[in-house]
């Protein structure tokens, strides 16, 4: 999420709006940009950003002033205010990687976990501004993320949320990360099933196959047992799953037994996923615990995913660059990490299939495989029909 800040006047409470730097363009829901000092023709509008460091007094609107930039907003993004002066881009007109935060509050401690949670009660401001943001978000937005914390946490208004998102997006897809433990709650699931979100995929971590080590990555005695019972649950509500599988020292070891597990136990899985580490939150606390250098794991990476594309599980590899990866890999590779994160290296100068590789974590700074360099004309001729 970007966000900037500014000095907030006549703002009583948090607003979403789209922005706009026509001064014509006025409306209740639009709010106009400007680097000079508004006045009173602007009135028609529901807000006003500006970069002055001064305003008239006498204007009686929601107005956030001395912003230092407002450059990275492009005309139709989303925003909401704070009376703080808080300015948060909510969507952006032109990225694939648009989410609503759930919530910051999570049952789990993931070791990696990229957004460590925070103990507060952030959901009635939260869902104040999902409220006013569903019905602006344009209803042509092809995908939607739905993130935490652990979204399920909202209880009742959880299925609030997803239902708003049913109203006023019909047609988008969505993906809900969640840890999947509170579906063990056989009704918690049916309830998600009554709401006919057909639209909706639920994306699961899954670990490994045994409990003691999924629920030490993730720091929550019995987690496997309630994430298990959670998908079996969703599987009976009819529910798209997904699982998603983070690749570490920890992890690996046994991620070929993982993929066995799957394939036996849950049948019913849509997707499953292999992502690489994101060097940010916990994971640089914990790092000497889980890095492994990509180069190392790509064995056993093959193995687990070769065996389930076998049995015709939908596949991916995220987070992942293809020169670390075997030709016979990059059919599963997926550009995945989002836009706003996304960085290359100076190593990567020159490679042909730049423009189909996944790329950096802009966290990564120097944990990133050694053997990184840029694949040549040649061999990018030699593995096209693996990509393609």
């Amino acid at each position: 999420m970007l966000r900037t800040r500014g000095i907030a006047q006549g703002l009583h409470s948090p607003l979403v709006g789209r922005v706009t730097r026509d001064p014509f363009n006025s409306a209740p829901h639009h709010f106009l940009l400007t680097e000079g000092t508004p006045d009173v023709d602007v009135l028609g509008f529901g807000a006003v950003l500006s970069t002055t460091l001064a305003v008239p007094a006498s204007l009686r609107m929601p107005i956030v002033y001395g912003i230092m930039s407002l450059h990275h907003l492009e005309e139709g993004d989303l925003v909401s205010l704070d009376t703080s002066g808080s300015i948060n881009t909510q969507y952006r007109v032109n990225s694939q990687h648009n989410f609503l935060l759930a919530t910051e509050r999570c049952n789990s401690n993931c070791l990696m976990c990229s957004q460590p949670p925070k103990d507060r009660d952030d959901v009635p401001y939260l869902m104040h501004i999902h409220r006013q943001l569903l019905p602006l978000i344009p209803k042509s937005c092809p995908e939607l993320g739905i993130t935490g914390g652990e979204p399920t946490l909202l209880g009742e208004q959880f299925f609030e949320l997803l239902a708003l998102c049913k109203e006023h997006l019909p047609t988008t897809e969505l993906h809900c990360l969640t840890n999947g433990r509170t579906f063990a709650n056989r009704r918690f699931a049916e309830r998600l099933g009554e709401l006919e979100l057909t639209q909706l995929m639920l994306g699961i971590p899954l670990y490994a196959d045994h409990y003691q080590l999924h629920d030490y990555i993730v720091q929550a005695s019995g987690a496997f047992d309630q994430t298990v019972r959670g998908l079996h649950n969703l599987a009976y509500a009819n529910q798209r799953v997904e699982i998603r599988i983070v690749l570490h020292k920890l992890s690996v070891p046994r991620l070929v037994k993982l993929a066995h597990f799957i394939y036996k136990n849950l049948p019913f899985v849509e997707h499953v996923t292999f992502m690489g580490l994101e060097n940010t939150g916990y994971t640089p606390h914990n790092i000497e615990k889980l890095w492994i250098d990509p180069a190392d794991y790509v064995e056993e990476l093959t193995e687990a995913v070769e065996f389930l594309a076998a049995f015709r599980i939908h596949v991916s590899i995220y987070n992942h660059q293809l020169c670390i990866l075997p030709p016979s890999l990059w059919q599963f590779a997926r550009q995945s990490i989002s836009d706003w994160k996304n960085i290359y290296l100076d190593a990567c100068s020159g490679c042909t299939v730049q423009s189909q590789c996944g790329g950096f974590f802009a966290s990564c700074g120097n944990r990133h495989s050694q053997y990184i360099k840029p694949i040549t004309i040649q061999h990018s001729i030699e593995s096209s029909l693996v990509l393609n």
